[in-house]
Formats: structure tokens, C-alpha cells, sequence
């Protein structure tokens, strides 16, 4: 089984994303998290948790906003340098076992007797692409509300 841009899938073109070290990649992803955080933040949501692992996996954040409760899958690219564009489009590498996935986590974290939920009235997963430049500085976001 192999997990990756959507590059690792035929037909699907070359993401325009630099390469990252391996050690690189988790500190590329914490900061697309935080970025994505700050993102909620501004919409008026509080980020309940980051993180959260599970032998079935984890999910990158959990957000509330008194009355929405928010599972957040967050897909993070380093933009390849040159022209100044930004040619990587994260939510593309998003993959129907993925969302498959954060629905199985969702219902986990919901189940969890030793977890403090808050009662929500509505529950919606959501997807978030950052892209940031070489010193890790956003240079987009795209936040897709409802992604599946």
C-alpha cells in the first residue's frame, strides 16, 4: 500500500511541491496545522484538539464554535520555488480511503466515554490547504467546508 501525493496515482499530474526531507515533513505538517488553527481561530472556532491519535489513525484538528463541531483533515505543501506561483494544490492529494478514514475516527472520538465532548447541533468534516513558501510563510490557504 502507498500513501502520498496524488503523483503515486496514474493519471493524476506531478504536484508542483518541492521535495522534503523525510525529517522535514513532520515540522512541515505541525506548521500547516498551526496555520490551520489560526485559520479556525479567526472564524470564531476554538480548537478542542490537535492530533488525535487512535489505533485506527488521527486526525489532524478538532474545532468548536458553540454550536458546529468540526473534524479537520489538513494537507500541508512546501510550493516548489521559482516564478513566485503557487502551483500546489494540497486538498488534491485528499483520497476517498482518507476521508473514509476521518469518518471511522470521528465516530471514535465521539464514542469515547472518557472524553469531554461539547454538545454540538451540527458535525461537519472539513479539509484545509496551506501552502507555504521555503521560510514558511503562508502563502495560501484554502478551507473547504463540508468536504465530504
Amino acid at each position: 500500500m502507498r500513501n502520498g501525493p496524488p503523483s503515486a496515482v496514474p493519471g493524476h499530474p506531478k504536484p508542483a511541491v518541492a521535495s522534503i526531507p523525510v525529517h522535514a515533513r513532520g515540522r512541515l505538517g505541525a506548521l500547516g496545522e498551526e496555520l490551520a488553527a489560526a485559520h479556525f481561530g479567526r472564524l470564531g472556532f476554538r480548537v478542542l484538539e490537535r492530533n488525535v491519535r487512535t489505533r485506527l489513525g488521527e486526525i489532524d484538528l478538532i474545532a468548536f464554535d458553540g454550536r458546529v463541531l468540526v473534524f479537520a483533515e489538513v494537507k500541508t505543501a512546501r510550493a516548489a520555488t521559482g516564478a513566485g506561483r503557487v502551483e500546489a494544490v494540497p486538498l488534491d492529494w485528499l483520497r476517498p480511503r482518507q476521508r473514509m478514514r476521518i469518518r471511522r475516527l470521528a465516530r471514535a472520538w465521539l464514542s469515547d466515554p472518557e472524553r469531554v465532548r461539547p454538545r454540538a447541533a451540527e458535525l461537519r468534516f472539513d479539509a484545509v490547504g496551506v501552502v507555504v513558501d521555503a521560510r514558511g510563510r503562508l502563502l495560501a490557504l484554502e478551507h473547504l467546508q463540508d468536504a465530504w
